[in-house]
């Protein structure tokens, strides 16, 4: 048996694991230290499926930003199970607002730090916090008021199997308006800042930095206490999961080793110094899931995450830029970020991400904070970054990542392509023959040249490219993006009135050796999409599809891409449900023709997970 990649494998991996009694760590030189590339994405594997139900809702992080428990950790524990941690007892001792209720109350000042990418300059301003206002949901949600203390306790209840549970089933009212939580979800993220100013001024231009006086204000998200847990409940795996790395003397090491993350080779790499990057957290962590699910709904394209834990002192990675929109959100300990503009325009809003940069090749920083538990920084892609922890604080921070592949360009290669077919199929002068002896003149040899070939040529070419533009196809383009997209999301998470009038709570169910809870739906049953997001109606192949990403998994393309056919007599119905959104459509007024056909289609899409209902449905008798 040859053991050399074994030995090897030991090797590299006990360089990392001297004993801190023993042997010293790593050297830590005080300067440039960097931030750590999210580009890097794990390799896709075909594991076991994850559930689709979520376990924590986007009331659950609404519910636990509104208040501060005694407890801090607001998450997985070493030995509670995450259902038991949902519902496990507050200590009844003070009541206290959590910090972010008073932020949103305007009782904590905040600094936001602004950054011109072009000049370099950067200033400080402290306002008095706005308060976050939720807008109101419309006049359908007027006319299907509830009454609130009795809709709270049944929208945590289980639907009883029972007939006479119908009456209950009728008072559970799902007044959910997704786009009203998503929006509101991303105003709490960068609050104080107004989404409108944030847009305008620093989206995809210039960096944003927010102070807190709330250190517990991203908590509800994770906690350093967490990781452990899931390195114990979860077959975490090096590389695919989680990295371990080092950035010294400026160089960059990876240290995984092979196979499954112990925690007890994790912490002890931690403890000589290596950053500790789990790649997706959202995977393990329900409400990271909720968070970055929700968002979706409001950027409609995929929001990743990865966490970064870094020890006292030490940095994990080199100077880079990235290729994503990143928000980093400061859950505990400190670190120092140095931002630096841009080299030149081509690495401007880059479509991939750099190498590692030398501290020679990046220039001054236009932005030198240390970021607290509970702030926030923004950069655009393209934005060379560092961070590193100080000497006497570790740090565990989240970077959420948007727009990745979509911007314009990514659009054209979509766009242009199929246009150039078209135009090549149904256009005859497309395919005439090129001059004869046209290379005599064109080329890089004869790129100097004026020559009649060259000059008849490059005429040609700009009509044929003017006579294309005529055949582009917007429409296909958008669906082939959306395409991707869906393939790329997590799949939706409801909340629990939501829930209840799904198909991940509501329907038939197994009671002993007896199926009860008999559904249908009705002609006057009220019906929306789940979520707007996630689902697209293309035309392809002569055929109209359905495309979903409810049956996505939290692993990234664990699944193939799902689609349902529709026949066209259907389409109409299916577009009104999605302009209808996210307001309720009756069945019986979908424009279809015969009650059955109504109520089958819907009945398909409900047993998909596409649309839900207003209210749980009926049981049968």
């Amino acid at each position: 048996m040859d053991n050399t990649k074994l030995l090897s494998a030991f090797a590299v991996h006990s360089k990392r694991r001297r004993s801190a009694e023993t042997t010293p760590g790593p050297a830590r030189p005080k300067r440039t230290r960097s931030a750590v590339s999210e580009s890097q994405k794990p390799e896709i594997s075909k594991t076991s499926k994850l559930s689709l139900l979520p376990q924590v809702s986007i009331e659950d992080i609404a519910k636990t930003s509104k208040k501060t428990p005694k407890r801090a950790t607001n998450g997985m524990q070493k030995t509670v199970s995450e259902d038991e941690e949902i519902t496990q007892k507050k200590s009844p001792k003070k009541k206290r607002k959590s910090e972010f209720s008073a932020a949103v109350n305007g009782k904590n000042a905040v600094e936001v730090e602004e950054v011109a990418i072009a000049t370099g300059n950067a200033s400080t301003v402290t306002d008095e916090i706005p308060k976050i206002k939720k807008e109101g949901k419309g006049e359908q949600q007027d006319k299907r008021s509830l009454k609130s203390e009795k809709n709270k306790r049944l929208s945590n209840s289980k639907v009883l199997p029972d007939d006479k549970a119908n009456d209950e089933r009728e008072e559970i009212l799902n007044n959910i308006n997704p786009l009203e939580e998503a929006t509101t979800l991303f105003n709490w993220l960068i609050h104080p800042v107004v989404s409108d100013d944030f847009f305008k001024n620093h989206w995809e231009k210039a960096p944003l930095h927010i102070k807190r006086n709330s250190s517990s204000y991203y908590r509800l998200l994770m906690t350093n206490s967490q990781i452990d847990d899931i390195l114990r409940r979860y077959h975490i795996l090096f590389t695919k999961n989680l990295d371990l790395t080092a950035y010294v003397n400026g160089k960059r090491e990876t240290y995984n080793p092979e196979g499954r993350a112990r925690p007890s080779v994790v912490w002890d790499y931690y403890s000589n110094g290596c950053s500790v990057r789990m790649l997706n957290p959202q995977t393990f962590i329900p409400k990271l899931h909720n968070l970055n699910a929700s968002l979706q709904e409001f950027f409609h394209c995929f929001v990743g995450a990865n966490f970064y834990l870094t020890p006292p002192g030490s940095q994990g990675f080199a100077p880079h830029y990235d290729d994503i929109e990143a928000f980093i959100l400061q859950i505990e300990g400190k670190k120092r970020w140095r931002l630096y503009k841009p080299r030149n325009v081509s690495e401007f809003l880059p479509r991939y991400s750099s190498k590692n940069f030398d501290s020679s090749e990046i220039g001054q920083p236009i932005l030198d904070v240390v970021l607290s538990a509970g702030d926030f920084l923004y950069f655009p892609r393209g934005t060379i970054h560092q961070g590193e922890t100080l000497e006497d604080a570790h740090s565990l921070h989240v970077t959420l990542s948007v727009y990745q592949r979509n911007c314009w360009g990514d659009f054209l290669e979509k766009l242009v392509p199929e246009a150039l077919r078209t135009a090549i199929s149904e256009d005859s002068d497309f395919r005439v023959g090129l001059p004869l002896g046209y290379l005599r003149d064109v080329g890089s040899a004869y790129a100097g040249r004026d020559s009649n070939t060259r000059r008849m040529m490059m005429e040609k070419t700009r009509e044929l490219l003017h006579r294309m533009i005529e055949k582009i196809d917007l429409d296909k383009a958008a669906d082939e993006m959306a395409k991707g997209h869906i393939h790329d999301y997590l799949p939706p998470v409801l909340a629990p009135v939501e829930l209840q009038c799904s198909v991940c709570e509501d329907g038939e169910r197994m009671v002993g050796a007896k199926v009860v809870n008999r559904v249908e739906i009705e002609p006057d049953t009220m019906i929306r999409l789940a979520r707007q997001h996630a689902v697209r109606l293309i035309r392809e192949n002569n055929t109209w599809r359905i495309y979903y990403s409810a049956d996505n998994t939290k692993e990234y393309h664990e699944v193939e891409q799902q689609f349902l056919e529709v026949g066209d007599e259907y389409v109409t119905a299916i577009m009104q449900i999605i302009e209808t959104y996210p307001e309720f459509i009756k069945v019986d007024d979908l424009e279809i023709e015969g009650e059955q056909n109504k109520i089958q289609v819907a009945r398909d899409l409900w047993e998909k997970g596409i649309i839900l209902s207003d209210v749980p449905l009926p049981v049968l008798d």
